[in-house]
């Protein structure tokens, strides 16, 4: 008895240090939840606050002194020099140049409207079977057929959208079947082809027959066609009915600010989209510059009509200014394959510079010859806008001055001799890069125009759905009319502040 209780008292301090442990770590583990579960003090970051005073009171003693520490951004602290201005402008280039490279998050859903054949197949097939016929020419002695070329751009959208999507190559942009599922309405409708091959009364009366086809659908009424786009890429085309059709989003060559071709508020960069012109020659790629460049002599270089209206009287004056220089060729042009050829041999083989002068519109088909020859752009056009000025920048590939340096004598001469080697280098380097921007192609390819023309309009579609939504709720009565006034044309001309500031 006396032996088994003395074993008692020798195990019980081992019981009692067990005891002490096993509670120790519980209260441990108890210590451990409260101190997750419940903040530490008021003062904890991720303590929600919702009220004004409460929220300044603790910003103004726990964070605003951290404000005057030195800062870890490169914040402007004072003037910058224009030297800082181009450097962010390049590394901002760059940093846009490999997002360009990388596929599109959101395809944009475009429904394609299924036309009666008058107003697509019938008009191609009207193309085809007349192209060849050479005499068909425009008042001023253009070809027609090769008019339609330039303008063709409805064509290779509507070829891209249509095709399998087992041969489509682009991420921009999908077709969708069902009318709920579409951002956006294409109407495959060739205006172009219309007005030109079409006899007058003929052309109006099939423009009203589609603007009553386009305009009876359920999707144009409940938008007021604010996402429809409509290809009118000529600015003669689709003229005597498009002003019942200006809220839709037109793909145009420019945005002509004298009133010739589009009426004040018609026509805006928030709402529409440039295209750039079919190219009428050949592409010189990479290896076409190298090989070219010991016989590029020519140091600027013009082919075609000098007589022009609105802006395009600036050829006249540059022709005039030009005429004989060394090194500079100022010709007029003649129609017909024979004047290709030959403007197509001074771009591509023998030539610098090409000069872009303004034509009867801001732009002209001769900027994009131009940079697919891998000729330097000389652009004299103060009202121009651009395709695609979102993604592409086209100080990189063209030199861009105002008609009122251009006119002066000696000074477009003397400004392009003054451009260093390695300036005009990088220039072509530029040109061999961006041409495949301006290449419609079959089928299409990714960063080619059809991609970029997606690209672009898909940072419209909030703005789209913004005025058809409030479009639908407005009441009677209200400022029914949203718009900006502001809007000022394009111009070369310098904007300094500095007489604000002074």
């Amino acid at each position: 008895m006396a032996g088994k209780q003395q074993n008692h008292h020798r195990t019980l301090p081992r019981f009692r240090s067990k005891t002490i442990i096993l509670t120790l770590i519980i209260s441990s583990f108890s210590l451990l939840v409260i101190l997750f579960t419940f903040p530490s003090s008021p003062n904890q970051s991720d303590r929600t606050e919702t009220s004004f005073v409460a929220s300044l009171e603790q910003f103004l003693i726990h964070k605003a002194p951290k404000l005057n520490s030195p800062s870890r951004d490169d914040t402007a602290r004072g003037e910058k020099e224009d030297d800082d201005v181009r450097k962010l402008d390049e590394m901002v280039f760059e940093r846009e140049n490999r997002l360009l490279d990388e596929d599109p998050v959101y395809p944009v859903k475009v429904y394609v409207y299924e036309m009666p054949k008058k107003f697509t197949l019938d008009l191609l097939w009207l193309f085809h079977n007349t192209y060849k016929e050479t005499s068909n020419a425009t008042s001023n002695g253009s070809p027609v057929h090769r008019l339609i070329e330039q303008h063709s751009v409805d064509y290779w959208l509507w070829a891209d959208l249509i095709s399998p999507e087992s041969e489509r190559r682009l991420k921009s942009v999908v077709r969708v079947h069902k009318q709920e599922e579409a951002d956006l309405f294409y109407v495959p409708f060739f205006t172009t082809i219309s007005f030109f091959l079409l006899e007058k009364q003929q052309c109006k009366a099939l423009y009203r027959e589609a603007l009553k086809w386009v305009t009876d659908q359920p999707a144009w009424k409940r938008s007021e066609g604010r996402d429809h786009i409509f290809p009118i890429h000529h600015p003669w085309s689709f003229k005597t009915v498009r002003r019942y059709v200006k809220n839709a989003i037109w793909l145009l060559p420019d945005m002509d600010s004298t009133g010739n071709w589009y009426k004040p508020g018609q026509v805006s960069l928030e709402k529409d989209l440039i295209l750039p012109y079919v190219p009428n020659v050949d592409l010189c790629d990479a290896k076409c510059l190298s090989e070219s460049a010991p016989m590029r002599t020519t140091l600027l270089f013009f082919r075609g009509r000098l007589k022009r209206n609105a802006g395009g009287k600036i050829r006249a004056k540059l022709g005039s200014e030009l005429s004989g220089v060394k090194d500079v060729i100022i010709t007029e042009g003649t129609a017909g394959e024979g004047g290709k050829l030959a403007a197509q041999e001074g771009m591509r083989s023998r030539s610098l510079f090409c000069l872009c002068p303004a034509g009867d519109t801001p732009s002209s088909a001769r900027l994009f010859d131009a940079i697919v020859s891998g000729c330097i752009p000389v652009v004299v056009s103060d009202e121009l806008e651009l395709p695609f000025e979102g993604i592409l920048d086209y100080r990189k590939v063209a030199v861009i001055v105002s008609s009122s340096d251009a006119i002066q004598p000696g000074w477009l001469v003397n400004h392009l001799r003054s451009l260093l080697p390695s300036q005009v280098k990088k220039f072509q380097n530029s040109l061999a890069q961006y041409s495949r921007h301006f290449l419609y192609s079959s089928p299409a390819q990714p960063l080619g125009p059809e991609d970029l023309t997606w690209r672009m309009i898909a940072g419209k579609l909030v703005n789209i759905k913004l005025h058809t939504r409030r479009s639908q709720r407005v009441v009677n009565g209200s400022r029914s009319i949203c718009r900006c006034d502001c809007w000022r044309p394009n111009s070369t001309a310098s904007n300094s502040l500095s007489h604000l500031l002074s």
